[in-house]
């Protein structure tokens, strides 16, 4: 007993003490957002004031002065987040993760990322605007990390800070620029269907069906006008930090809006993460403004917007991405053949250090097509080489020039100049300005092969046959300005033609490009507010009609009563995804259960690789609308062939059993907030536990579900329960007949700082669909309660 009380006295001072040291912590180690600090090379006073949410707007007298603050706030709130997406690309993860990330860092080390980074820097300009800004920059995030105070995940992690280059950036855009591509995982499966299955469930894999495309439409002027005013011219799951995903965009003509000025809208779809994802700032001098969203390391941001202008992106999914199977020389491994005869591989070898563990070493061989994939890419489990042949490798890197650009046009023929120049990753780049401008420019270096070659199964590197003929020129890219139908959209769905083709890709199915279109055509008399109510909209507008198409194969006379009242919600059910809502669970798991019955004893152990691929999504409709397809057969059965009638009858009767034991016996509780959570995770939260409590933000109920308008994004699996790990990264809507009050929103807060209070406070708001306003007006930015000085250094 008397060691027991000594236990728990110590226990109690030890807890009293954490309590103490934390508090403390947060005392200290918050960022500063007033007072007064010295920096050097600035040549003028810099003054930063945080508004309401966190947002700095820095006042400077130049632009190089500004980027230096500017690094120097957005190291103070991001360093953590920064340290994260430089050790990504360059494979360094295990550095401080250890050896369960070194399966990551030996493929994102293998794709040549770095390679390609030094390849461009020492082309670049160091005269041009763009660089000297860069670097600008880098000195102020580099500054913070001699001056500033460490963040508290350095300490728990054990990292020691290093400052940061201009390769750090070119690796975040080699990061950026993968996560886009989904190649990587679809082509091998697509290759393992045809080569072990054979060409017919290939085919019906790949065949298009017209009735479910939504095409992003092609329209261009004869000339392009519009210049601005000279005072605002003069841009993976084991992963711990957001892969890019999708995105919504549409942009309104002054003939669609009430006020008879260009509304934009536009929402990126990203993995959830804390931080979120965009760094928001506000950037003016005597000649130059911008409010922008700027990603970890990059100093010019992807979104922006002015009194002038406003842009924004959404995915493109061209495929930018292809294998080739290579042949080595049967005596001689390190060399592969062309039609010129063998050639040697070029060797990288690499070295992974890991935390508390020995340094893991690898080679990579690099053919002119590129890296040799085997061991780097799990799935791939060929045993002949398999390169991957990627254009953000293969071509000049113009993105740093392309992100200043955009964020220092001076018209729409400058900024369409500059989104010309993308490569990879492929961008849909949405615009409006205050001259009534609206347009859309699919933006990457598209190709043309050798007439009926599919890229989506593997290439023939041998031959020479396979080869890219030609790039294509920008003016043959999908692009639309001032259409007749005044308004331009993006949803990750198909583009317009190129040459006279559909241009191959990963693109979405047409759910939200349909009921983004669907909403838009209903009136011409649209307002800030209504464009903000769309960015939440819930409300399928294909879902109903495969519920229908499957419920058609579903008998009744077999169904119990209680089965019947499931069907009955099914066949109501109007596909919106309200959290009160019983039609989204039965479907989802319905959906799953009909998946499964199709595809898993062809696919084993890709099966779920494809039912959470972009390649399902789109050949749903037309795979349930098949009376006779290769698919329906269970191979596993083998006295029986089964038919569609027979695999929608077991998975519906399959789907209520499972619901009736995970939810129970009363449909009507079965509603879609029982199922459904999402979870903004630190990556050290990911940990669980107390740090999972300090760092992470959630789980909370939402609304919304896979390619709805807001779209909270999930995988299908066999647990019934439906976490929510990818959605609008931010919501923005610019009105530029009240241009000062646009608004916008983040899922979590403008800090990555846990003691800060802009760390979740925008949370509940983003949950709700509500927003916070994006200021530009000066007298009113003038009035923030904190201010930060920078002042040169003496």
């Amino acid at each position: 007993m008397k060691f027991l009380r000594r236990f728990l006295k110590i226990l109690l001072i030890l807890v009293v003490l954490v309590v103490v040291f934390v508090w403390l912590y947060s005392k200290t180690y918050h960022p500063n957002y007033s007072g007064e600090l010295e920096l050097k090379n600035i040549s003028n006073k810099v003054t930063v004031y945080f508004d309401d949410v966190g947002v700095p707007h820095i006042n400077a007298q130049n632009q190089k002065d500004a980027y230096v603050a500017l690094g120097y706030v957005h190291a103070q709130d991001r360093l953590w987040q920064m340290e994260l997406m430089r050790r990504i690309a360059a494979g360094r993860l295990s550095e401080i993760f250890g050896k369960d990330l070194v399966r990551v860092d030996q493929f994102f080390g293998g794709l040549g990322i770095e390679e390609a980074a030094n390849k461009t820097i020492a082309g670049l300009d160091k005269t041009a605007e763009s660089y000297i800004l860069t670097q600008a920059y880098l000195n102020g995030v580099n500054q913070f990390i001699e001056e500033g105070k460490t963040p508290l995940e350095f300490t728990l992690v054990g990292v020691k800070k290093e400052k940061y280059t201009l390769k750090d950036i070119y690796n975040v855009f080699g990061y950026m620029s993968f996560s886009f591509a989904a190649a990587h995982k679809t082509d091998p499966l697509l290759t393992e269907v045809k080569e072990k299955l054979g060409a017919s469930y290939l085919n019906e894999l790949l065949s298009k069906n017209p009735d479910y495309l939504t095409i992003i439409k092609t329209s261009l002027p004869d000339k392009i006008e519009a210049t601005f005013s000279k005072t605002v011219a003069s841009i993976m799951d084991e992963l711990p930090i957001s892969p890019f995903i999708g995105s919504n965009s549409w942009v309104l003509a002054p003939e669609k809006t009430k006020n008879g000025k260009v509304i934009f809208e536009n929402d990126p779809h990203i993995a959830y993460s804390q931080p979120s994802v965009w760094y928001q700032n506000h950037i003016k001098t005597p000649d130059f403004e911008i409010y922008g969203f700027n990603i970890a390391l990059m100093p010019f941001p992807l979104l922006g917007h002015n009194h002038e202008y406003a842009y924004g992106l959404t995915m493109f999914e061209n495929d930018d991405v292809n294998f080739y199977v290579e042949e080595e020389n049967p005596e001689n491994s390190l060399e592969y053949k062309t039609e010129n005869g063998y050639q040697k591989y070029e060797l990288r070898d690499k070295t992974i250090h890991v935390k508390n563990e020995k340094d893991t070493s690898f080679q990579v061989k690099v053919s002119k097509h590129g890296p040799i994939m085997n061991g780097l890419i799990e799935h791939i489990k060929d045993k002949r080489p398999i390169a991957m042949n990627w254009i953000y490798t293969q071509l000049p890197n113009e993105m740093l020039d392309v992100s200043y650009g955009i964020s220092h046009a001076n018209s729409l023929k400058d900024f369409r100049n500059s989104v010309a120049r993308i490569h990879a990753p492929g961008l849909n780049v949405m615009y409006g300005d205050a001259k009534d401008n609206v347009a859309c420019f699919s933006s990457a270096k598209l190709y043309e092969l050798r007439d009926g070659l599919s890229t989506k199964t593997y290439l023939n590197g041998a031959s020479g046959e396979d080869e890219i003929l030609e790039f294509l020129p920008f003016d043959e890219n999908p692009q639309a300005i001032n259409p007749s139908w005044n308004y331009v959209y993006s949803a990750n769905n198909q583009v317009d033609s190129v040459k006279g083709k559909i241009y191959p890709g990963y693109y979405l199915p047409e759910d939200r490009a349909k009921r983004i279109v669907e909403l838009l055509e209903q009136k011409d008399d649209f307002t800030k507010e209504e464009v903000a109510n769309m960015t939440y909209d819930v409300k399928s507008s294909t879902v109903p009609d495969i519920i229908h198409n499957l419920l058609k194969n579903v008998d009744k006379s077999e169904l119990l009563a209680s089965e019947r009242k499931a069907f009955s919600e099914l066949e109501n059910w109007d596909g919106n995804y309200l959290k009160t809502a019983v039609g989204p669970t039965i479907y989802n798991r319905f959906l799953y259960e009909f998946l499964r019955a199709t595809y898993k004893d062809e696919l084993g152990a890709s099966f779920n690789l494809f039912i959470n691929s972009n390649l399902q999504d789109k050949v749903l409709p037309n795979q349930i609308n098949r009376k006779n397809s290769v698919w329906w057969d269970n191979i596993a059965t083998k006295d029986k062939i089964e038919t569609r009638r027979d695999i929608v009858q077991a998975s519906f009767k399959s789907a209520f059993s499972f619901l009736q034991n995970q939810l129970g016996a009363n449909v009507d509780d079965w509603t879609w907030n029982r199922v459904i959570s999402v979870e903004y995770e630190h990556a050290i939260g990911k940990a669980g536990g107390l740090l999972r409590k300090l760092f992470n933000i959630g789980p909370y109920e939402t609304i919304g579900g896979n390619e709805v308008i807001n779209n909270q994004i999930f995988k299908l699996d066999s647990t019934g329960y439906y976490k929510v790990t990818a959605g609008p990264s931010t919501r923005r809507v610019i009105d530029f007949s009240d241009v000062e009050n646009s608004i916008a929103i983040v899922p979590t807060g403008q800090s990555g700082n846990v003691f800060s209070k802009y760390y979740k406070n925008q949370t509940k708001r983003y949950l709700e669909g509500k927003f916070v306003r994006m200021k530009l007006n000066q007298a009113e930015i003038e009035q923030s309660k904190n201010i930060l000085v920078f002042k040169p250094m003496k």
